[in-house]
């Protein structure tokens, strides 16, 4: 997954459960696995290409129209917890308050524009594998391969100790076709609410790595170089925030720095909005990779709720296996 062209999973830099000045949502670098700037031509070109192909039109903005609507947009999230021993088995109450971080910070509750988009919690289990649990990365292949469920309009969510210098990584919708399998979120499971990672302990993370999964972008993408990150109303940024910025203006574009998107980097408690653009963005990727309608959207004769009802199941937590 790292390293490979155009399918190098979103990693965050961070430090220690007190991090650095540089943890996460770096100050201190560029991130190895970010993309590069032709890889984010390829996608946005690959994004238009397949909504003219499914929709008959590459216009973001009359598909997320006729899409949004149908009312919200209801995510089923399966959650998956590693755990090595007693170490990461994340509680129930943990998993429903990160559902609820999301719901929050998608709809808008805390600044920023409504997405429209929502998460409803369709399963939780906890897997005991200590290899797993301490390596997520290298075994990322196996640890999807057995746990993923759903098809592509599910969220699969997945905790365990990442590491000190990652805090969580996620797949783009564009990779679905090719990489099925390997579609989800993984996070560090101390970065979930009140989890052990001071100042990336309100579930912030999640919603972070999540926001890729739905196809966004840093705001920092391509720094002050068009396209930036091809949302009209998040300003270019020329670097990643780092720490608790107030405001700033990095590049020569107008607009002042996107400092407290949650597609930034910063401390938890910086971190507040998404924008209407965004939200137009997530619709646009939702139509074109996880939604499985096709130009009748645009007819608008179908005004049920979007969401993946391949899940099955219900919320209750299950154990799977031992230490292997």
């Amino acid at each position: 997954m790292r390293g490979r062209p155009v399918q190098a999973a979103d990693c965050l830099h961070r430090g220690d459960a007190a991090p650095r000045m540089g943890a996460r949502r770096a100050a201190h670098g560029r991130d190895p696995d970010d993309l590069s700037a032709g890889q984010v031509a390829a996608m946005l070109d690959d994004l238009k290409r397949t909504l003219l192909h499914r929709y008959g039109t590459a216009d973001e903005r009359r598909v997320e129209s006729a899409l949004r609507t149908r009312g919200r947009l209801v995510i089923p999230v399966r959650f998956h917890a590693l755990s090595g021993g007693r170490r990461g088995r994340v509680p129930a109450r943990a998993v429903r308050r990160q559902i609820s971080t999301l719901n929050a910070a998608y709809a808008g509750r805390w600044g920023g524009a409504d997405t429209g988009v929502r998460f409803r919690l369709a399963g939780f289990d906890v897997t005991d594998n200590a290899r797993w649990f301490h390596h997520p990365q290298r075994y990322e292949n196996r640890i999807k391969t057995r746990l993923r469920r759903g098809g592509p309009g599910t969220l699969n969510v997945f905790t365990a100790a990442v590491g000190q210098d990652v805090l969580g990584f996620s797949t783009f919708p564009q990779w679905y076709g090719e990489k099925p399998r390997l579609d989800g979120v993984v996070v560090d499971y101390r970065s979930l609410p009140d989890g052990a990672y001071r100042r990336f302990d309100r579930g912030y993370t999640a919603v972070h790595e999540i926001g890729h999964w739905l196809g966004l972008f840093h705001t920092f993408e391509n720094g002050c170089a068009s396209p930036g990150d091809a949302v009209a109303d998040t300003p270019y940024e020329a670097e990643p925030a780092a720490g608790c910025p107030y405001a700033r203006d990095t590049c020569p574009q107008r607009g002042a720095d996107p400092v407290h998107n949650f597609m930034n980097y910063g401390w938890d408690a910086c971190m507040r909005e998404f924008t209407a653009g965004q939200g137009r963005r997530i619709r646009a990727a939702w139509a074109a990779y996880r939604s499985p309608r096709r130009r009748a959207d645009l007819a608008g004769r179908d005004r049920s709720t979007s969401v993946d009802h391949g899940t099955g199941g219900g919320v209750a937590a299950r154990s799977v296996g031992g230490a292997r």
